[in-house]
């Protein structure tokens, strides 16, 4: 008979998810539960810390609960409990720790907690069909609220960043930029409503007026800004007169998302040269977090890969849309490999609210 898989009770709870999921060692997710905040922080206009961690305590039992019920499996049946042990909101993080040590410690479970990110950019490992797997090295583009990444990863631990924003992030850029035109979150959040701005036909409104083409900053250099992009937005904004037409919301949308699209394929393209000049050939290219989920974008990156790479596809990988959001699904799976290797961390382990992923092994 084939040895039992490891089976990974995974707790997130790093911003304003509250997340449990139930992962095994032969890539099965058996459950993933996430319990979203969107309706308590949007007059906020962005996560309020406190809320945030009031919301986690309420909601973290039961979506445990609910995480074993959907995997039809007891609290015994885990063999190792996981944790977002950082970066994140220090408040947000040490519900989800405080959570899974006590219930390891008092359990007897082996415990491990994971770098957020790392679990982001490993996500496609446990998604992708076993014969597509990405080979490492390959790059990883890590576009959320809190991060924007370009790395190249050269095994599940070992991450180099080469290239990371100047100022905010892009989905903090599509938060704001959503707020800016007035935008109801919905039940996907801000960025997800934006997405859907732009997808809208404007058969029943005036032409849409033409606004210039942003432009990609820091040309040549691997470096993202969305400050800047953002900005142009605001500029327009307050050049126009109150309230802003619907057609300029829909152009204005359009032009911030496509200048975003042109940046981060910019980047990615200029970082492949890079490599290769270096003698590193990278053909799998992993794009997680929750910007990754934008269908525009996901259309935009392959274009560029395909542009940059035309003789010899460079394969492209995404987690499915409700993996590219915070998930504790993906937390489990990042700490396989340490329970299937017995490494793991003390009861006592502390959280890292700042955290390269550069430094995972310190």
């Amino acid at each position: 008979m084939g040895r039992r898989a490891f089976t990974v009770l995974g707790f997130e709870s790093s911003a304003d998810d509250t997340c449990a999921a139930v992962v095994t060692s032969s890539r099965q997710i058996l459950s993933n539960v996430v319990v979203k905040q969107h309706d308590l922080h949007e007059g906020f206009g962005g996560i309020h810390p406190s809320v945030a961690i009031e919301a986690h305590q309420r909601n973290m039992p039961g979506a445990v609960r609910m995480a074993l019920e959907q995997a039809h499996i007891s609290i015994h049946d885990v063999d190792g409990i996981a944790f977002t042990r950082g970066p994140g909101i220090g408040g947000c993080l040490s519900v989800g720790s405080n959570a899974a040590k006590s219930l390891a410690a008092a359990l007897g479970k082996p415990l491990v907690g994971v770098h957020h990110m790392q679990a982001h950019a490993l996500t496609p490992l446990l998604t992708t069909a076993a014969a597509d797997l990405p080979q490492f090295p390959f790059l990883t583009l890590l576009i959320s609220g809190g991060h924007t990444l370009l790395l190249l990863a050269s095994s599940l631990t070992s991450f180099q960043i080469l290239a990371t924003t100047a100022d905010t992030s892009i989905g903090r850029a599509f938060d704001k930029v959503a707020r800016a035109l007035g935008l109801s979150w919905g039940t996907r959040g801000p960025g997800a409503a934006l997405e859907e701005l732009c997808r809208m036909t404007n058969d029943e409104l005036e032409s849409l007026p033409d606004i210039q083409p942003f432009t990609v900053p820091m040309p040549g250099k691997l470096a993202f800004s969305f400050a800047s992009l953002q900005s142009s937005v605001d500029r327009y904004i307050c050049l126009m007169e109150e309230p802003l037409p619907s057609s300029h919301k829909i152009a204005l949308a359009r032009a911030f998302q496509t200048a975003a699209a042109r940046q981060l394929c910019a980047k990615l393209t200029l970082s492949l040269q890079k490599l290769d000049l270096e003698g590193v050939n990278v053909r799998d290219v992993v794009v997680s977090g929750g910007v990754a989920s934008n269908i525009f974008l996901r259309e935009k990156l392959r274009a560029a890969l395909d542009e940059y790479s035309s003789d010899e596809r460079i394969s492209l990988h995404f987690p499915p849309l409700e993996l590219c959001t915070d998930n504790a699904a993906m937390i489990a799976w990042a700490s396989m490999h340490r329970f299937v290797a017995g490494d793991y961390d003390d009861y006592t382990v502390d959280l890292r609210a700042k955290w390269s992923i550069e430094d995972i092994r310190v």
